[in-house]
């Protein structure tokens, strides 16, 4: 299997490897025909139609494929079908909690599909809803501020939820441009999560098995590790040149 969390959306990546690694991907899943692959987008209002070809469009360049749109909104989830016979998943960027709360009723089906060798792309928040226990949002741990109440996702103390089950540490995003570091690095030292990654933009960090044994780094910045060890937070820092 192939899990690609990327530290920011679309937007932010303007190395071609992370679109070339997946569709690499997608040509192993599906040698010699149409790849059929689930974008998720969080729509409000329409804006699905804005951000839509920026997810689709460097797909389409390198590869045929069939899009099937499958959009969130509040109090509307995925339906679990729409991930019948998919060759890959790409999960985009937006509001976190959002994203988390209308694929969580899919967790499953996503897990089994991964399992079975469909490659998933996670930008932002979908990076940050793909770990078992998921940093859904919040910039105070205790009190204490830990990153910037900007990227908050409208939530006071730091969150951790149930994610979808792809990854068994934490993830964090725009962690050098946002300064969720801190986020990570405090949710791992206050004994919120037991790992962490955070992944800077225009990065992915890029997963063979659901551990931090086997992975590549792909981009320009760097993909912070962190771990516990009591009270206290080890960081190590890992790029495309280490």
């Amino acid at each position: 299997m192939t899990i690609l969390l990327v530290g920011g959306g679309p937007d932010t990546v303007t190395v071609p490897a992370v679109f070339d690694r997946f569709v690499k991907e997608l040509r192993r899943r599906a040698p010699g025909r149409i790849s059929r692959v689930a974008v998720v987008l969080f729509d409000h209002e329409g804006s699905s139609e804005y951000f839509l070809p920026a997810y689709v469009e460097p797909l389409e360049s390198r590869r045929a494929c069939e899009v099937v749109p499958v959009l969130l909104g509040f109090n509307r989830g995925a339906d679990p079908a729409a991930f019948d016979d998919v060759d890959g998943i790409i999960v985009g960027g937006g509001p976190t909690p959002g994203y988390l709360e209308g694929l969580l009723p899919s967790a499953q089906p996503i897990r089994s599909l991964v399992s079975d060798g469909v490659p998933y792309m996670g930008f932002s928040a979908g990076a940050m809803v793909a770990p078992v226990r998921a940093i859904v949002g919040g910039y105070r741990i205790r009190g204490t501020e830990v990153c910037p109440a900007d990227w908050s996702e409208g939530l006071d103390e730091v969150e951790i939820r149930d994610g979808l089950g792809l990854v068994p540490f934490a993830v964090d995003v725009h962690a050098a441009q946002a300064g969720t570091l801190g986020r990570a690095v405090g949710a791992v030292a206050k004994g919120l999560v037991d790992r962490a990654v955070a992944v800077d933009e225009n990065t992915a960090l890029v997963l063979h098995q659901a551990d931090l044994e086997e992975l590549d780094v792909i981009g320009t910045g760097n993909c912070w590790t962190i771990r516990g060890a009591g009270a206290k937070a080890t960081v190590s820092v890992l790029s495309a040149h280490s």
